[in-house]
């Protein structure tokens, strides 16, 4: 099925697509307005997809040549001519054109023009909507590799702060109040759980990801006998066996989105997460908590206040958190609609998906630098980004009788049941609120009289360090919890 090749040195007319026309214009009495040129146009956002569009071209080239559809000369002056593409696009000496509308056709009208007919060859057996879902595709995939080590450094950070922080007394807090003392560390490895999972979830998405709609052509497949796992091994779109994943319906391969919709719901969560860690260090910042610092370098100061340091950057994720969730209903609102197969409205896809990919890599990249800290040029050695006031933590661990649920425990095991240990502590709180002192400064009879057992060895149950220590149980505050959560996450993260 093989068809000759054509000399690059064929006139204009016949070696290039005409950059004042569309790809379909023989069908057209008028040209198209330049008002719905710029309102159709997606050149200019989707242009970064040019890397993932010249692999998938290449991958169906030599899939073409091994079938014998285009010769082997065809194949050879494309991958030339696509080589020198690359180059210049690279280079930034490549000239988008808006007449061309997408990258797909400015990268093939050049590639004409370099080549002549092998380039209008390439097409064959394929639609730029079977191209533009792998080109997608194939760009989110290594997006989400990305996304994946800045996972990982982020962890990484929170993990090394979490071993300067094991011994460090922080109140835990449920509604917002004083509730138990928890380690700080402790504290931080609850987001490494967090982004763990939001690491297990890209995977589970890349995988999804990872399946190749080319070859579907429009709607309804081709006519040329294509092979179709040839071009998704070329690409890498292969399960953990190394077999092919292709889309096995074409309707479905053109039009679907699910993998878009996935990945920006991933992204939300994964947004929701450093969110919520962003609302803490805005709070511990401020003057009333007193917790922490955040370095300057992450902060900035007011144009009226002079005395103002303001968290900035846990106070914008914390609002870009609001655009990526929004980016997911924009891309669910997109699709709720559309009929088989492909439409226009898909491309509308790609500037929430794109701009979901940078807002969360910076993010993650940003985060991990505050908390983790970066070297220092100059003296090498490591900066944090934050700084912890471990005794303004301790202190106000003591304000709100945070070692109320220890004196409970304390009286069961005197063999009290719990309902009632829990109300004969509530009467201590209010004795302890009418003096003005924490739990551990009531004397012994005080104590003795809501309940006779009790005895001098209260006074360690009491103790916030006594609270820290005895919730040893797999996943409790103990500092040898913390530790052997710390030796597992750092033996996970490498």
């Amino acid at each position: 099925m093989s068809t000759s090749s054509h000399s690059p040195s064929a006139s204009p007319s016949h070696n290039q697509l005409d950059t004042k026309a569309q790809a379909w214009s023989a069908l057209f009495s008028e040209p198209m307005s330049d008002l719905v040129k710029r309102y159709t146009s997606s050149v200019f956002f989707d242009k970064r997809l040019w890397q993932a569009d010249i692999a998938g071209s290449l991958a169906h080239a030599d899939m073409l040549a091994a079938q014998n559809i285009i010769g082997a000369d065809d194949h050879a002056a494309i991958q030339k001519g696509m080589a020198q593409i690359a180059q210049e696009i690279a280079s930034g000496a490549f000239d988008w054109k808006l007449d061309l509308e997408d990258v797909h056709l400015n990268i093939e009208a050049r590639l004409t023009q370099l080549v002549g007919d092998a380039g209008k060859r390439l097409h064959t057996g394929r639609s730029r909507n079977d191209q533009v879902a792998t080109d997608v595709r194939l760009w989110l995939r290594d997006e989400i590799d990305l996304i994946a080590n800045l996972l990982v450094e982020l962890q990484q950070a929170l993990v090394a702060t979490a071993v300067q922080n094991i011994d460090v007394i922080l109140p835990g807090f449920t509604h917002l109040q004083v509730a138990q003392p928890v380690s700080f560390g402790h504290h931080l490895l609850a987001y490494v759980e967090m982004f763990a999972r939001d690491a297990e979830r890209m995977q589970d998405v890349r995988r999804r990801v990872n399946v190749l709609p080319l070859g579907s052509a429009a709607l309804a497949g081709t006519t040329y006998p294509l092979d179709r796992e040839r071009v998704a091994r070329t690409l890498g779109m292969v399960d953990a066996n190394g077999d092919a994943r292709v889309c096995q319906n074409s309707l479905d391969a053109v039009s679907d989105r699910d993998f878009a919709i996935e990945f920006t719901a991933a992204a939300s969560l994964c947004m929701v997460h450093i969110s919520r860690l962003s609302e803490e260090l805005i709070v511990w910042m401020s003057q009333n908590f007193g917790f922490i610092q955040i370095a300057d370098r992450f902060t900035t100061g007011s144009s009226i206040m002079p005395q103002k340091k303001n968290p900035d950057v846990p106070e914008l994720a914390r609002g870009k958190t609001g655009r990526v969730v929004g980016h997911l209903m924009g891309l669910i609102t997109l699709m709720k609609g559309q009929p088989l197969a492909y439409n226009k409205d898909n491309q509308e896809d790609k500037e929430p998906l794109f701009d979901t990919v940078d807002t969360l890599k910076d993010t993650l990249r940003i985060f991990a630098e505050m908390v983790g800290g970066q070297l220092n040029p100059t003296t090498g050695a490591k900066e944090g980004g934050i700084t912890v006031n471990a005794q303004a933590m301790e202190d106000a661990a003591k304000k709100g009788y945070a070692t109320a649920t220890d004196l409970a425990d304390y009286l069961v095991k005197k063999g009290l049941p719990f309902r009632d240990a829990h109300e004969t502590v509530a009467h201590a709180v209010k004795a302890a609120q009418s003096h003005a002192c924490d739990l551990s400064e009531l004397p012994l009879a005080v104590l003795q009289g809501f309940h006779p057992d009790i005895e001098k060895d209260v006074y360690e149950v009491l103790s916030l360090r006594g609270s820290l220590n005895a919730r040893n149980t797999l996943g409790g505050t103990a500092p040898a919890q913390v530790r052997a959560q710390i030796a597992r996450h750092q033996a996970r993260l490498g």
